[in-house]
């Protein structure tokens, strides 16, 4: 049990804190739909098993751990989320057929971490098992469960740079409520996560999310980009870049261009909202830029595209001769370099990709997966994949038995939570 006398006092002045915000949350047009459900957690159920699943990326290695589950006796699990989104992915994605049918399956809100509203919820569901997924500590509802004697997992851990900073600042804090085991993705992940809770058992998993790539072979015919652009010639993808590095963009895009005129250029920036101020950027710099929505027909001339229509990007991907992931030029932490690399299409990427370390260096050897040293190096290596590259299905069948190596973590966490489980009912 908890013995630190500061943490009483520090619930007082956290409760405090939440009724003071409370009003101004229930006006928030994302969390009012919801608001009563995460002030007053009524609708969650008593379960054996609590799995929290924060947003849409939790919610997909929930949806893969539930499904790798095989028990031997009934068992109810409980599965929460924060946003809308995931409470969609989870709804939908998580299918009766695929699940064990000893399973009870249960899907809520995770409600606000007051301590009112999070002991309420604790108390309700009353679990054996508590799983978090990745990294989501909150202090009222940690609290909470270590006063329900709850055993607390961390499953598919991972921390950024950041958050472990933060995290070994207050690490007397947070050991107060150190979970009882955690599985993190890499040996960096683990040792950070140590730190701040040496007491705890920390070993490392293969991260879900391998579990969910696909290595696929043939190009979406959905793609819209693929239906304006002509089959003869090339295409290169500049993919999820910030604005951080629209400068270094626009002179790769020169280098390109001088290197290969006879090309299609997409540029597909992170967010939507740079689509006005980087066309100017790039018509200061005389660069004639059509946006996706203004071309109606096959082009017949080489051009530079500004794809302005959300959600395109995966589909995109297939038609693409070369790509390049933004987020790696500068410390962004890079974006997901893995959803062209699984189609065969030679990806490039800066220095910078901490927030993907989970895949692994190793990835480079495949081939298909290129480091850069800075934007030069990125623009020279993509105008040589576009004059010669290799065979794509030599990438494909390398990315997939990279992939298939790395697969696995789902059925480890499942079996991790299930002896957890076991073990609190010898």
């Amino acid at each position: 049990m908890i013995k630190n006398v500061f943490i009483p006092n520090f619930f007082k002045f956290y409760n405090i804190l939440w009724k003071a915000a409370l009003p101004f949350l229930k006006r928030h047009p994302r969390l009012a739909p919801t608001f009563d459900r995460r002030i007053n957690p009524a609708h969650l159920q008593p379960a054996d098993i609590w799995i929290q699943a924060a947003s849409a990326g939790e919610a997909y290695l929930a949806v893969s751990t539930i499904n790798a589950f095989n028990t031997d006796r009934p068992v109810t699990i409980m599965v929460t989320t924060t946003t809308g989104q995931g409470m969609e992915i989870l709804t939908k994605t998580l299918s009766p057929k695929k699940i064990s049918p000893q399973i009870n399956l249960c899907i809520g809100t995770f409600p606000f971490d007051s301590p009112k509203a999070m002991k309420k919820a604790v108390q309700q569901i009353n679990p054996a098992i508590m799983v978090l997924l990745e990294t989501e500590l909150w202090p009222a509802h940690l609290y909470a469960l270590k006063k329900n004697h709850t055993r607390v997992l961390i499953i598919n851990g991972r921390l950024s740079k950041k958050s472990s900073r933060n995290y070994k600042l207050t690490k007397a804090f947070w050991g107060s409520f150190a979970p009882e085991r955690i599985l993190a993705i890499s040996a960096e992940d683990a040792q950070k996560f140590s730190m701040i809770f040496p007491q705890t058992r920390v070993e490392t998993m293969d991260n879900i999310k391998f579990d969910r790539m696909t290595v696929q072979s043939t190009a979406d015919k959905r793609s819209a980009l693929a239906e304006i652009v002509p089959r003869e010639m090339p295409l290169s993808i500049f993919a999820s870049f910030r604005r951080q590095e629209e400068t270094q963009i626009i002179e790769m895009i020169k280098i390109l261009l001088k290197k290969g005129p006879n090309q299609i250029i997409a540029l597909f920036p992170r967010h939507m909202h740079r689509i006005s101020p980087f066309l100017k950027a790039l018509n200061k710099n005389s660069l004639t830029v059509y946006k996706g929505s203004q071309i109606s027909s096959v082009l017949t001339n080489p051009a530079i595209i500004l794809w302005d229509k959300f959600g395109d990007l995966h589909q995109a991907y297939s038609r693409a001769d070369v790509v390049f992931v933004g987020g790696s030029l500068v410390p962004l932490g890079g974006q997901n370099f893995m959803e062209p690399a699984v189609l065969g299409v030679p990806t490039i990427i800066g220095p910078h990709w901490q927030d993907f370390a989970w895949v692994g260096k190793e990835i480079f050897e495949t081939g298909a997966v290129t480091q850069c040293r800075n934007w030069q190096h990125t623009a020279e290596t993509m105008s040589r994949y576009l004059v010669k590259s290799e065979n794509r299905q030599t990438r494909i069948d390398a990315v997939n038995h990279y992939i298939s190596q790395k697969q696995g973590g789902a059925q480890t966490a499942a079996d991790t939570i299930w002896a957890s489980w076991l073990a609190t009912h010898k």
